[in-house]
């Protein structure tokens, strides 16, 4: 099945229905913040999470439509943001976070943008490294944690930020999806090859012998037009893969359902369904066995209507497994439920039963 084709169709269209759903909002009104209990490299520890408005995605905003799962560019105002405001914006939200817990021990920042932290058309230079600069004076800050698409990695950039925050960890995360370049380019429409996010760790593992800097992998979990079996042998060997190539941490993210996307409009035609919680297990267990380096397996959405589900017997259950294991690094026990044997089965037969729903139907 070609499905490149009804993708270049259907996504600029879907995006730009989307976009034009989205309520205006403004940048303080975007930008978010919380903070939990996260796995740090030096072991467990706490996690701030910042978001911080931008103009958005740019690949989402290009002529592809960007990713067939993704609705963050949603969150983003949509606008120019001068480096100004967005400074005020992360000093405001990262007081929050010290208001309600003050940052002693182990803590990473993570800041999240709708799109790439590295894109200067979406955060620029002059923002970048005054954000750096207040983070610095937190000594109990080890790690610095952004999202990047790869073609943003290089090495002048990625020197700039290890030289603003020289004594702490820097880690460019990158959304490979999987290490399929089919699945990648024709069913995520992610845009980039492998040999894109080769160059860009490669030009991270060039500057380890001079900076503490690491590249991290998000992979996805059941993209669109994947049966469930392919979905948990593409999530294994994609981390085999990204460990291979030297990536630093793995967070595998189960696909939930976001509104204005391909993936929903498959969905609410039956065509699609979010990962067994199952599935997860099975892959966090497989993974965690043949990898030397620190795995998590992201829960959100567990249990809801548009993430991953088994029953309700035993979602909850699960769900404090894989949070569990993702602290501890260990691999979750063997449980039971009646619902396995369902999932067993589409596993079993779950080519048989693939979806053939036609792509170029119109809505």
């Amino acid at each position: 099945m070609n499905n490149q084709q009804p993708l270049n169709n259907l996504l600029p269209d879907i995006r730009k229905k989307a976009l034009k759903r989205v309520k205006k909002r403004s940048p303080q009104e975007s930008a978010a913040s919380w903070s939990g209990d996260d796995l740090l490299y030096s072991g467990p520890g706490r996690s701030i999470f910042i978001v911080l408005p931008t103009p958005g995605c740019a690949w989402a905003l290009a002529g592809s439509g960007g990713c067939s799962m993704c609705s963050y560019i949603a969150d983003s105002p949509l606008e120019e943001v001068s480096t100004e405001e967005l400074v005020e914006i992360f000093k405001d939200q990262l007081q929050r976070q010290i208001q309600k817990q003050e940052i002693a021990g182990p803590t990473a920042i993570k800041i999240f943008v709708s799109g790439s932290f590295l894109n200067p058309e979406e955060i620029s230079e002059d923002a970048r490294q005054e954000i750096f600069r207040i983070i610095n004076d937190y000594d109990d800050v080890e790690e610095v944690v952004v999202e990047s698409r790869p073609e943003y990695v290089t090495e002048e950039v990625l020197r700039d930020c290890c030289q603003s925050i020289p004594d702490k960890i820097f880690e460019v995360a990158m959304g490979l999806e999987s290490a399929d370049d089919d699945i990648r380019l024709q069913r995520i429409n992610k845009g980039f090859t492998r040999e894109d996010f080769e160059k860009a760790m490669s030009t991270i593992k060039n500057l380890q012998s001079d900076f503490k800097v690491e590249g991290k992998v998000y992979l996805l979990v059941k993209p669109v037009l994947t049966s469930e079996g392919e979905a948990i042998e593409d999530a294994v060997k994609s981390a085999q893969y990204a460990v291979e190539i030297g990536v630093g941490r793995v967070s595998f993210c189960p696909s939930t359902i976001h509104k204005g996307t391909l993936m929903e409009l498959l969905w609410r035609r039956g065509s699609y369904q979010p990962p067994w919680i199952w599935s997860t297990l099975e892959i966090i267990r497989r993974v965690r066995k043949s990898v030397k380096i620190p795995v998590i397996m992201d829960t959100a959405g567990f249990g809801t209507r548009r993430g991953p589900y088994n029953c309700k017997k035993c979602n909850s259950k699960l769900k404090d497994l894989i949070i569990e294991s993702n602290i501890n690094q260990t691999i979750p026990p063997e449980e039971e439920c009646e619902c396995k044997v369902r999932w067993e089965a589409e596993v079993e037969f779950s080519d048989v039963t693939r979806s053939t729903t036609n792509l170029l139907k119109t809505r």
